[in-house]
């Protein structure tokens, strides 16, 4: 049978989709189970009860980035056989008429082929949508009701409104304490995993160092082992890029308000975690700074590490946060 250039051209972009899925370890090995997801027991117990019993509620799942919401999201439907579909708050799912006509399209309609009793909308990155998309979207819960259910992902379900929290049920990803090392734990063997079926060599110590850095962020675990490996091997010559950058001579610049030299430094460590950097700064604030400044810093400090969580550039971001810290407050 012969395609049309349009059919040709969609089996190429199928093909480089594919490609794109198989060379990224973090799509390559995202799990398709429940069971395979790292997440606390009582979270799976929740997942798996659902699917026993065939029916979920509308969900709102809330943990930091890359903890594994949208995989098990996705696992949770391919294990109902629900059809679903994905609109990412953070892009498309930020213009009211591009989800009205997304969601309207696909939750109005009654799927022929799944075997679940309802189709699935999957909202990820719900946090970062507007108001009045998220306005819409109760409204679309209580219109569509009879034919699918809706799942929020959100880093911080503060920035989600109250009639969305309402006629969902909310689930927390944080762990703590015991189980949260029990986690960081499965996720180092998980990680050993992929890199021995990779054949990559590594140092257990190497690869230790990475998940205790990036944890809880599976996603960006695996990312950067997968960018540490494309040298061949992951062993101690990458200890010292894992570091934490040294903040002494960014400090300094800041004591003397050399503004190029603060963004220079940025520039220079963009390997590393902004994150990071904001707790190095905060950590060492008594001793860089006198009282009444020290007070103002926290706040500066805490209102950028909440932006952070959904800006577009985390190196303008960083810098804005040094910035104002470099103007408002006395180094000492």
């Amino acid at each position: 049978m012969l395609l049309s250039s349009k059919g040709r051209a969609s089996n190429t972009i199928l093909h480089l989709n594919q490609m794109h899925d198989d060379f990224l370890w973090v799509e390559k090995y995202r799990p398709k189970t429940i069971e395979q997801c790292i997440l606390p027991q009582n979270v799976k117990d929740t997942f798996t009860n659902f699917v026993q019993q065939g029916e979920i509620p509308n969900l709102l799942l809330s943990g930091t980035a890359g903890v594994g919401k949208t995989t098990i999201a996705k696992a949770l439907c391919n294990e109902l056989g629900a059809d679903f579909y994905v609109i990412n708050g953070s892009d498309e799912g930020r213009f009211l008429d591009t989800v009205r006509n997304q969601a309207k399209s696909f939750a109005a309609t009654v799927s022929l082929t799944s075997s679940s009793k309802h189709k699935i909308l999957i909202i990820d990155e719900a946090d970062n949508t507007t108001p009045d998309v998220q306005l819409l979207l109760r409204a679309s819960i209580e219109e569509f009701q009879k034919n699918c259910r809706f799942i929020f992902t959100c880093n911080f379900k503060n920035k989600i409104i109250e009639p969305l929290h309402s006629r969902t049920t909310v689930i927390d990803f944080n762990a703590r304490g015991k189980i949260k090392q029990e986690l960081a734990a499965s996720f180092f063997e998980r990680c050993r995993g992929i890199l021995t079926a990779e054949d990559v060599p590594f140092s257990d110590k190497v690869v230790a160092e990475v998940v205790q850095k990036y944890y809880p962020d599976f996603r960006r675990t695996l990312n950067e082992l997968q960018r540490y490996a494309s040298s061949g091997s992951i062993d101690t010559g990458i200890l010292a890029v894992l570091g934490d950058a040294k903040i002494d001579t960014l400090v300094d610049s800041m004591r003397n308000k050399k503004f190029n030299d603060v963004k220079k430094w940025v520039q220079q460590n963009l390997d590393s975690d902004p994150a990071a950097i904001l707790r190095q700064m905060y950590d060492n604030l008594s001793t860089m700074m006198d009282g009444p400044s020290v007070a103002a810093a926290v706040l500066i400090i805490a209102d950028y590490q909440y932006k952070s969580a959904f800006v577009a550039d985390q190196e303008i971001n960083l810098l804005a946060c040094l910035t104002q810290l470099m103007m408002e407050c006395n180094f000492n």
